[in-house]
């Protein structure tokens, strides 16, 4: 059975390099075009899926939407859910990620953004870009829905969907495409491949590049494939 993971293609805000999070921001052009590419680099792998998942922010569900176009499995089954969003930036969403580099110093914000268990600062829940205020999530309780994250946080919040949700089907011989975002699918490659909480600042996730895992039936990693989207092309 197999798992497929991509990161949506670029966003409006990676665009402007602007801290996203929770933001909801759609894809650019240069996005729309990553997630052909990367239905297209699927295509080639001639994987017939059986359930596909992501979050409900637009950047992953628009690019969901064209990879299941490109390998023609529209029909799919798609279960979308908050806990496969982002992880949250806090009060540093919408924020210029330079300009805030130079405001509180370049250390500690790639302190805050590639360290496992950093907290940004938090927002407020009386600030409106605090996800209580969103109505897709009117049906969360507020405890549960996050002012600002770590990593480690974050794969606290991923953790239970991928038991209770992803996990069965691949136990049950399915194969499985999720299409999510870059910290979201980072803390789950941890937890997939044991990565330790100093390795993991060094692993990154590309906009629109596709990771094919194979499992066994116990979830042990039988192979990981990074398909090169130029070479599936030639």
């Amino acid at each position: 059975m197999k798992l497929v993971i991509v990161r949506h293609g670029e966003s409006e805000y990676n665009k402007e390099n602007l801290f996203s999070g929770w933001e909801d921001v759609a894809l650019t052009e240069k996005g729309v075009r990553e997630a052909k590419m990367a239905g297209r680099t699927i295509r080639c792998q001639k994987i017939v899926f059986d359930h596909a998942y992501t979050s409900v922010l637009c950047r992953a569900i628009e690019s969901l939407q064209y990879i299941l176009a490109e390998i023609n499995q529209e029909w799919l089954p798609v279960d979308k859910s908050w806990r496969l969003n982002e992880r949250s930036y806090g009060a540093l969403q919408r924020l210029n990620k330079a300009e805030t580099a130079t405001k509180f110093g370049k250390e500690r914000v790639n302190h805050w953004r590639r360290s496992y268990d950093a907290v940004p600062p938090m927002l407020d829940f009386s600030d409106p870009r605090h996800p209580v205020h969103d109505r897709r999530y009117r049906d969360v309780d507020p405890r549960l829905l996050p002012g600002g994250e770590s990593l480690k946080t974050t794969l606290d919040r991923v953790l239970p969907y991928w038991t209770d949700r992803i996990a069965p089907h691949l136990i049950a011989g399915e194969n499985v495409l999720l299409v999510s975002h870059r910290n979201t699918l980072r803390a789950l490659i941890k937890y997939l491949e044991n990565i330790s909480d100093e390795e993991i600042v060094h692993v990154d996730i590309p906009t629109g590049s596709p990771i094919i895992y194979e499992f066994d039936r116990q979830l042990n990693i039988l192979s990981k494939e990074e398909p090169d989207a130029q070479e599936m092309e030639r």
